[in-house]
C-alpha cells in the first residue's frame, strides 16, 4: 500500500484550462495539450509562431488533433473582469512586443475582409435585439461606436486574439504570447483593442510601449465591435459575458 501511494504522488494532475465544443486546452505539469478538431487552426498556429518575432511557447510535439506546448515562464498579464497586478512597465512591454509583431513581414495567408466583419457584426446585432439578450439602445449605440473601426486599414501581422490571458510577463518583461490560431493579416488597432478590452485604464501604458499613430476612436470602435460579436458565441459555449468587467460592461461603458 505504501508503495502505491509513492507511485501516485509522482503523477501530474490534469488541469482543464479551457474546454468547449470546438477545442480544449489541458495542462499536465509544465506541458499544455491543445486539442482542436479543426486542423486548419492548428496549422495557422504553428506557422504563425514560427514567423512571429516575439517569444512564443516551445512546440514539444504535434500529433493531430493534439499540439503539445511547453509552459511559459511568468504569469498572464491579467484576466478579463479582474484587476491586473502587472506593473505599468509590464503593460508597456506588451505594447512594445505588439509593435514588433506589427512591423514584421506579413504572413502569407489573408485575414477577414472588412465586408465580412461588417456583415458578421450586423448579424450579431440583429440576433441580440431579436432575442432580447441586450436592450436595443445599448446595441444601437455600440453599433454606432463600432462604425469607427469599419474603415480601410493597412494590413499588418496581427495575432488576432490578443486577450490579456494570452500575454505572459515576468517582472517587467514579456516572456511569451500564446494562442496564435487566429493570426492573419489584419488591423493593428484590433490587436491593441483586444489587449486592453475591459482594462481601458491600461491603454495609456500599452501605447507608451507601442508608440504613436493610434486613433483612440478606432480602439473604442473595436472594443464595441469585438464585444457585440462575441456575446452569442460566449453564451453558446458556456461563458457569461455579463460577468463584472466583461463584454456587457464594456458595452455599457460606451453609453
Amino acid at each position: 500500500m505504501e508503495e502505491v501511494d509513492v507511485e501516485r504522488s509522482t503523477v501530474e494532475e490534469v488541469e482543464v484550462v479551457v474546454a468547449h465544443s470546438e477545442r480544449a486546452t489541458l495542462r499536465v505539469g509544465e506541458v499544455f495539450l491543445k486539442i482542436d478538431a479543426d486542423r486548419t487552426r492548428t496549422d495557422v498556429e504553428v506557422q504563425a509562431m514560427a514567423l512571429a518575432p516575439v517569444p512564443t511557447p516551445e512546440i514539444l510535439w504535434r500529433r493531430p488533433p493534439v499540439l503539445a506546448l511547453a509552459a511559459l515562464p511568468g504569469t498572464a498579464l491579467g484576466r478579463l473582469g479582474e484587476p491586473s497586478a502587472a506593473s505599468p512597465a509590464a503593460w508597456a512591454a506588451a505594447g512594445a512586443a505588439v509593435r514588433k509583431l506589427h512591423e514584421a513581414p506579413l504572413p502569407p495567408w489573408p485575414g477577414r475582409s472588412l465586408d465580412e466583419i461588417a456583415a458578421h457584426l450586423d448579424g450579431e446585432c440583429e440576433w441580440l435585439i431579436a432575442n432580447g439578450v441586450l436592450p436595443t439602445d445599448l446595441v444601437t449605440r455600440n453599433r454606432q461606436v463600432a462604425e469607427a473601426a469599419l474603415r480601410p486599414w493597412t494590413p499588418v501581422f496581427t495575432h488576432g486574439d490578443l486577450q490579456i490571458t494570452h500575454v505572459f510577463v515576468e517582472g517587467d518583461q514579456v516572456t511569451g504570447v500564446l494562442d496564435w490560431s487566429e493570426a492573419a493579416r489584419g488591423d493593428a488597432l484590433y490587436d491593441l483593442a483586444s489587449l486592453t478590452l475591459g482594462h481601458e485604464e491600461r491603454l495609456g501604458d500599452v501605447l507608451a510601449g507601442y508608440g504613436a499613430g493610434v486613433d483612440l476612436d478606432v480602439i473604442r470602435g473595436w472594443w464595441s465591435l469585438r464585444s457585440l460579436r462575441a456575446i452569442r458565441w460566449l453564451i453558446g459555449h458556456g461563458f457569461d459575458p455579463s460577468s463584472p468587467g466583461c463584454e456587457v460592461d464594456v458595452l455599457r461603458a460606451r453609453m
